[in-house]
């Protein structure tokens, strides 16, 4: 069984001739798959390839995955247009007749003139563009690699967190089951105990109606079908644990479960032994649920 956490981090480096890039992912816990992209101009085409490769390798989380690319040269470089230049020298004799009164001008103004200097874009051709992308894609399966085996270990420890709390409920469940043992007895007891009070001033109950009286105060009081779903629940959370696969939510769903049957043993407690072990089985359920958040 592998119990997946939906928190990791991982990061790679990579290197060719033309530049320097790294990988970086991070996930975090969330309700479904949500993946966000932060891709330099240029590798839009990867944004597909990415969260396919995502959908095949997890199934819940909020995961972010950036790639940063350092060029060794620079992207862009600037070169004359000989043509506009040219056009610019050819004009300049009809300029100076219109106006002869102006500064000659120099290289420096038709250097800055619009159109001379142009920039030029370096870009790869298609082929190496392709083989680049192959090659960063490499690095990409690298980092989800690394990533599952970062939200592997971080859902070991989970496991054995949780492997703990299950056994903390059920010891409680087995402690509560003590206390309903004992509490005929003591509801006979304390209904004794009022009735002599009362005996002083109000004539004596019959055997019958004393008999009622207790037996309805045992109804209200009887946690038994609580707590056989309690221990039910428990089991269904250990097989749950030893399945394979996204249990994240099927868990958070028996936590919910679990709290409810807790919460109605506390309203329905009539010793207050058995409302502080219900009050236990509270928070440790909460916390429980609180490290199913993170499961994938």
């Amino acid at each position: 069984m592998t119990l997946n956490s939906m928190t990791g981090f991982a990061r790679t480096e990579g290197a060719n001739d033309n530049c320097t890039w790294v990988w970086e992912a991070k996930s975090v816990n969330a309700k479904g798959m949500d993946a966000r992209l932060r891709l330099p101009s240029g590798f839009e085409t990867l944004d597909a390839v990415i969260r396919d490769n995502l959908k095949k390798r997890f199934r819940r989380g909020s995961i972010s995955i950036s790639l940063n690319v350092n060029w060794h040269r620079a992207n862009s470089t600037y070169q004359i247009n000989m043509e506009t230049l040219e056009r610019f020298l050819q004009a300049m004799p009809e300029i100076h007749k219109l106006a002869p009164d102006l500064h000659p001008v120099t290289m420096d103004g038709l250097l800055a003139a619009k159109g001379v200097v142009e920039s030029v874009e370096h870009t790869l051709g298609e082929a190496e563009q392709m083989a680049f992308h192959e090659e960063i894609l490499q690095g990409l399966n690298e980092l989800l690699t690394m990533l599952e085996r970062g939200r592997q270990g971080e859902g070991a420890a989970l496991g054995k967190v949780l492997h703990a709390q299950i056994t903390e409920v059920e010891n409680l469940c087995q402690r509560a089951v003590g206390l309903t043992a004992l509490l005929p007895e003591m509801i006979n007891k304390r209904l004794h105990e009022q009735l002599a009070d009362l005996c002083a001033t109000v004539p004596a109950l019959p055997e019958e109606r004393l008999a009622q009286e207790a037996a309805m105060l045992m109804l209200k009081a009887d946690v038994r079908e609580e707590l056989d779903r309690l221990r039910a629940h428990v089991d269904a959370a250990r097989e749950l644990m030893m399945t394979d696969g996204s249990i994240g939510r099927q868990f958070d769903f028996l936590c919910q479960e679990l709290n409810r049957e807790a919460n109605t043993l506390c309203s329905k407690s009539a010793d207050v032994q058995l409302t502080r072990v219900g009050l236990a089985l509270k928070t440790t359920i909460d916390q429980m649920r609180e490290q199913v958040q993170n499961i994938e």
